[in-house]
């Protein structure tokens, strides 16, 4: 097995958690199997039982799926990783393997429109209370804090309205109330942040995303210390949520280009953010990478780069939002982000649709508003393909 002796995160990305088998195999093997034969019957119950160390059953573990949470323990900088079917089981996960009723989660109203859903519709029918403060008011999240508060959760930069706020603040008023921080860094990935080493807690990640980059498998995955991620192993076994062998293989070739890919992105995305600040049609861009965007030093400070994903508001209400978004030939109009091809999608119908309309505009997310995630492909084709849209306005 490799061993990570303090190298570079390009160099994780392509070896850590690797094992061979006897075979030798170079590349990652995919192990396609529900279930696994014992020597013996005394062996088989050490497994189930937890006394000897070793696979009992693919739901829990499965060596291609070790292989990926051992390479994100890796590229997080944290102690373990548990890997799950999507993005919201990692959420979902991780609160029910930490939360009961009467506990207490505070999050930020900055946040996909499903971890929205999850907290309000389903956690707090089993009793957690929840508080939602917007992300960068950091007296709205002091005044929320009570002794019951266990988790407070965020996205940095957040989603579509590219908000920043300080992890590291936000780890240490966490910490002060006896919580945990949990960040959602699908946005950034590794290779931009890594809240962990800035004093969050938990990192979660919809793999489905940059992890993979190009569209297609759905995963997801939480880091941190091992004796957080062990109760999120236990929930695993029970309820299910695993993610599948042959995804965790893609996501481990996803990874080897992670780096590559995301400052790829970035580019691109700065780019457009430049030139879309300076068009008549448009009236506001939301990117961090701006000088004028409220968090750009922060962002500049805590990450390496700005990310790929900006969002902007056109001139007009929804109908002038879905004008630009339908004269698109080369951006993708759909919900997913993080792909090798550019997409494109209007936020208040899709992603934050289940929202209330008073929900919607305390998260900023206003009819007018257009989420971009920048692709691979040429700058000057993106931006050809948005100025056709934005000269009907």
């Amino acid at each position: 097995m490799f061993e990570d002796d303090g190298y570079a995160l390009d160099t994780l990305a392509v070896r850590a958690g690797q094992t061979r088998s006897d075979e030798g195999e170079h590349s990652e093997a995919l192990y396609l199997t529900s279930s696994y034969v014992f020597p013996s019957a005394a062996e088989a119950a050490a497994r189930f039982s937890g006394e000897n160390p070793g696979n009992v059953y693919s739901r829990y573990t499965n060596p291609t799926v070790r292989m990926f949470e051992q390479r994100m323990a890796a590229l997080e900088g944290g102690e373990a990783a548990v890997a799950t079917s999507s993005g919201m089981a990692a959420i979902l996960s991780l609160c029910m393997a930490l939360l009961k009723s009467g506990d207490k989660v505070i999050c930020s109203r900055s946040v996909f429109g499903t971890t929205t859903a999850l907290f309000t519709r389903y956690m707090q029918k089993f009793g957690v209370r929840v508080s939602f403060v917007d992300l960068t008011d950091r007296q709205q999240w002091q005044d929320a804090l009570d002794g019951d508060t266990k988790l407070l959760f965020l996205e940095t930069p957040s989603n579509p309205l590219c908000e920043v706020v300080d992890i590291r603040a936000m780890a240490d008023l966490a910490h002060s109330a006896g919580a945990l921080l949990v960040v959602d860094n699908c946005f950034c990935t590794p290779a931009l942040q890594r809240p962990l080493a800035l004093g969050a807690d938990i990192v979660v990640h919809s793999a489905t995303k940059y992890l993979d980059g190009q569209g297609r498998c759905v995963g997801g995955v939480a880091v941190g210390k091992k004796d957080i991620m062990d109760e999120l192993v236990i929930f695993l076994r029970t309820a299910g949520p695993s993610m599948s062998p042959f995804n965790a293989w893609v996501f481990l070739k996803g990874l080897e280009t992670l780096k590559l890919r995301m400052e790829a992105h970035c580019r691109n995305a700065l780019a457009l953010a430049f030139w879309l600040d300076e068009q008549d049609a448009v009236e506001k861009v939301n990117y961090a990478g701006l000088p004028k965007h409220p968090g750009h030093l922060l962002a500049a400070e805590q990450q390496h780069m700005f990310g790929g994903v900006l969002s902007f508001a056109v001139r007009g209400g929804r109908e002038a939002a879905w004008k630009v978004i339908d004269a698109c030939k080369i951006f993708s109009v759909t919900a997913n982000l993080g792909d090798a091809k550019s997409t494109i999608v209007h936020p208040a119908t899709t992603t934050h649709g289940r929202l209330s309309d008073e929900d919607k505009a305390r998260a900023g997310i206003t009819e007018n508003l257009i989420r971009v995630s920048a692709g691979l492909e040429d700058f000057g084709d993106l931006q050809s393909d948005l100025a056709r849209g934005l000269a009907l306005l």
